[in-house]
């Protein structure tokens, strides 16, 4: 009786959660029939840095190797707009903007992936770099201009992309982590050496996580593209777009789900407050966080809930002990 009453309690949690979900997403779909301009383009963000930050943990939360190259992926996406904003409808573009961001991936991970730590992370950063260089030169050389300008589209239409890319991804990795791919993840990011003895390929687990998070970043990059209206090397592949989802992920968590897009969420909205109002302390503010978020949060609100939740799960059990007890002595 007992195992069967745990199993109908674990049913309707679960029923719960999804029906909360669902409500959630309901509200979110609905919500520019009523909002106002300021907090769609509010949630715009937020769903695009839940994108970015999900991506960015789909393979680093995992795998545990620190990558810097999100900017160079969500930038390749912002291009293939450019691009392509003339030749073919837009649904189409962020697919193909996904698809260009996982071939560059792929092959940025066929010669990086083998190395580890540290000189992975440079690497990734260098990356954005030289790709920021290389499209700049090429730009100025070729077309004999830096920066392109892109047609607007109505807000509407961007809100609902972002948001149906940014729900792809939580479903990409709901997935992906209860899959054979998902567990090689988890092997690699608990011990490499030991998921090779086992007979896990490393190598290619690791160049195929890689690319699978680029696509997202590059389909919301092509999507964030007409909402900037114009950009250049320096804004497609800005610093920040490497370094502020991992921010968001390090602070929400990254071994559940829930932990990249509640850090989304939180930083996206102070990230808008702050450029509106401290724009000249914004960086150095976002930096100082990081650093006090690595320090006293390594692993996030997930951890802190974990924490709180243990010991609410202590204070119960100390209650039920002490209420037995009692009930002994009286008898």
């Amino acid at each position: 009786m007992k195992k069967v009453d745990i199993t109908r309690l674990f049913a309707h949690r679960k029923l719960l959660w999804v029906g909360f979900l669902v409500a959630i997403l309901i509200f979110l779909a609905a919500f520019p029939l009523y909002g106002n301009a300021y907090y769609i383009r509010l949630l715009f963000y937020m769903f695009m840095y839940a994108t970015l930050s999900m991506s960015w943990a789909m393979f680093s939360g995992a795998t545990g190797y620190m990558s810097l190259a999100p900017a160079a992926f969500f930038g390749a996406g912002m291009y293939t707009m450019a691009f392509l904003q003339e030749a073919l409808p837009f649904p189409v573009i962020i697919v193909i903007g996904g698809l260009v961001s996982f071939g560059f991936a792929l092959l940025v991970g066929l010669v990086t992936l083998r190395l580890r730590g540290i000189y992975f992370t440079i690497f990734t950063f260098g990356l954005v770099m030289f790709v920021s260089e290389v499209v700049a030169y090429t730009e100025s050389h070729l077309f004999h201009a830096i920066g392109r300008h892109i047609l607007p589209l109505d807000s509407k239409t961007l809100f609902y992309a972002m948001l149906v890319v940014a729900v792809a991804t939580i479903v990409a990795i709901y997935f992906i982590r209860r899959s054979r791919l998902g567990l090689a993840m988890q092997s690699i990011g608990g011990n490499e050496e030991a998921a090779e003895h086992m007979g896990v390929n490393t190598t290619r687990i690791k160049v195929l996580t890689f690319a699978i998070s680029a696509v997202f970043m590059g389909a919301a990059g092509v999507i964030m593209a007409p909402n900037l209206i114009y950009i250049d090397p320096r804004i497609a592949f800005s610093p920040a777009y490497s370094f502020m989802p991992i921010l968001m992920s390090v602070f929400g968590g990254t071994t559940q789900l829930y932990g990249p897009v509640v850090g989304a969420a939180i930083f996206a909205y102070l990230e808008r407050t702050l450029r509106e109002q401290l724009p000249e302390y914004f960086m150095l503010t976002f930096g100082i966080l990081l650093v006090l978020v690595i320090l006293f949060m390594p692993h996030g609100l997930e951890g802190l809930v974990s924490r709180l939740q243990n010991k609410l799960r202590a204070v119960i059990w100390k209650s039920r002990k002490g209420g037995e007890t009692e009930q002994h002595a009286n008898t």
